[in-house]
Parts: structure tokens; C-alpha cells; sequence
């Protein structure tokens, strides 16, 4: 319990941190904006205060989520850390279409730039950034990977803002920053479908993906005193911890100190498969199960 308690609060202590940088960066944005009068940096300026915006939904609800069960959350509140999963992405969506709906038409009539004033805040900018990247990479939930792809962005926005402003000191090719900006756009729009897939699949308590029905209950029905499992059920609460409930029929009569060893070996199975919270019903040969669904 100590060591989940310690994951818990260095999955919070990330998107902290992450939130504390990127509120700080959306500041001195405005301000370089305002002495450079780019409206370039202002324009993200202002998509990063949406981003700071939902990391601190990201870090309330992570927070949010080591609530332990009560009468109102049976299963505890771990879901709404999947929850800030979701509404980031949801975020992130909207700012990548924003960004498109910008970049698109600059292919069509590029826009002068201010590249000196603009290398100094990507310096700025990817160092903070990346600095938060880099915390968040280390996370395992779905909130701090969707987080990391907010940050990433802003990290990838700013690496092409260097590049950009680097050869334009050179060669006057305004379009470079709108090509760039748009293949890295769909880059993360690509990453952040695929943790959505993820996500809902967890929302609407679908098998993790690492995890097979057939495959587990052939599992448990390799222990010789068990016939066979079914009416198996295995879902997870927030895209780490995995839950399982399952029917296992057992030969008749078996002594109380038989059924408790096999209920053990059993749960010492699936715990080496990564499934920690084990719900598991007795169905004698002789009886049948009284669930319809089993049938």
C-alpha cells in the first residue's frame, strides 16, 4: 500500500510540475509578445493558457483520483484520472484543428515572421517544455501520457519555430513555418487517437489489450482440481489496475481447507498476470450455475 501510495503521488507531483511550467512559460510568452510585437508568440501564448488550463484539470483530477472507496464510489475514484484523460484530449484536438485552420491558409499567403525574436523564446520555450516532457514520460497513466502529448506539442511547435526562423535569417521562405507546423500537427493528432483509442476502450470496460478471456480462464482451468472457469469478466478501472470476476466449477464435496488452497493458487496465477483485484465465485459439478448469463 506505501509503494502504491508513493506511485500515486509522483503521478500528481508530474502533471504538478509540468502545470507550474507551463503556467510560468504562458507569462513570460505574453510579455515577450508584447516586446516583440509578434503576434506569432502571442497566438501561442494564448494556446498555451489553454494548455495550462488542462493540465490543472489534468492535476485536480489526478489528485482527485487517490480518493479511496466510499459509499458513493464502491470501486474508489481512480476513474477520474481517466477523466482528465479524456478532456485533455478532447483539448488537445480542438487546438490541433485551431492550429491546422491557422497554418493551412499561411501555405496559400505565407506571412512575414520576426526570426531573431523568435529564436530566443524557442530556445525558451523548448527548454521548458522539454524539461516537462521529460517528467511526464516517465508516468504510466493515461492522464500523464496525454499530458506529455499536450507538452510534446508545444516542444515540437517550438522546434519548428527555431528551424524556421534559423533559415529565414538566411533565405526568405515564409512557408517553411506552416509546412512544418502542419506535418507535426498530424503527428500528434495520430498519437493522441491512438491513446484515445485507449482510453475509451477503458471507459466502456473493454479487455485490456494485454489480456485475453479465453486465455485466462484456460489458465485457471489448468489447476487440476478445477473442471473448468467461465462467466469471466476482466476490466480495468483507469488503464492500470485490472479487475477480474469469473465462475470456477469444482468437483463435489471437496473439504472447506481444499477449496480455500485452490482459491489462493488461483489468485496467485492471475496476480502474476498483472490482474491485482480478483473476484472469484464457486460453481460445483453437480449444482450448475445459477447465473443465466452463464448459459
Amino acid at each position: 500500500m506505501a509503494h502504491d501510495h508513493k506511485h500515486d503521488h509522483g503521478k500528481q507531483n508530474n502533471i504538478k510540475v509540468a502545470f507550474l511550467l507551463n503556467i510560468s512559460f504562458t507569462i513570460i510568452e505574453i510579455f515577450g509578445g508584447l516586446w516583440t510585437n509578434s503576434m506569432a508568440i502571442l497566438s501561442d501564448a494564448l494556446h498555451d493558457l489553454g494548455d495550462s488550463f488542462s493540465l490543472g484539470i489534468a492535476w485536480y483530477l489526478e489528485r482527485y483520483s487517490e480518493k479511496k472507496p466510499d459509499q458513493n464510489f464502491s470501486f474508489g475514484y481512480s476513474r477520474f484520472s481517466l477523466l482528465g484523460a479524456l478532456i485533455n484530449s478532447m483539448i488537445l484536438i480542438g487546438g490541433s484543428i485551431l492550429i491546422l485552420s491557422r497554418a493551412i491558409p499561411r501555405i496559400i499567403s505565407p506571412e512575414p515572421v520576426h526570426p531573431k525574436g523568435m529564436i530566443l523564446f524557442a530556445i525558451i520555450g523548448i527548454t521548458i517544455n522539454g524539461i516537462a516532457v521529460l517528467r511526464l514520460r516517465k508516468g504510466h497513466s493515461l492522464n500523464e501520457k496525454v499530458v506529455s502529448w499536450h507538452l510534446l506539442e508545444d516542444v515540437l511547435g517550438w522546434v519548428v519555430v527555431l528551424i524556421a526562423s534559423i533559415i529565414l535569417l538566411f533565405i526568405d521562405l515564409p512557408i517553411i513555418d506552416p509546412i512544418l507546423s502542419i506535418l507535426i500537427t498530424l503527428f500528434v493528432l495520430y498519437n493522441v487517437f491512438k491513446n484515445l483509442k485507449s482510453i475509451m476502450n477503458v471507459f466502456l470496460q473493454g479487455v485490456p489489450n494485454h489480456l485475453s478471456v479465453n486465455e485466462v480462464e484456460e489458465l485457471i482451468a489448468e489447476h487440476q482440481a478445477i473442471l473448468s472457469a467461465h462467466h469471466t469478466h476482466i476490466w480495468s478501472m483507469d488503464g492500470e489496475k485490472v479487475f477480474l470476476s469469473t465462475h470456477i466449477v469444482l468437483k463435489d464435496n471437496l473439504p472447506r481447507e481444499d477449496i480455500i488452497k485452490i482459491k489462493r493458487d488461483v489468485k496467485r496465477v492471475l496476480l502474476d498476470k498483472g490482474i491485482a483485484h480478483i473476484t472469484i465465485e464457486m460453481d460445483y459439478e453437480s449444482d450448475g450455475c445459477e447465473d443465466q448469463d452463464c448459459h
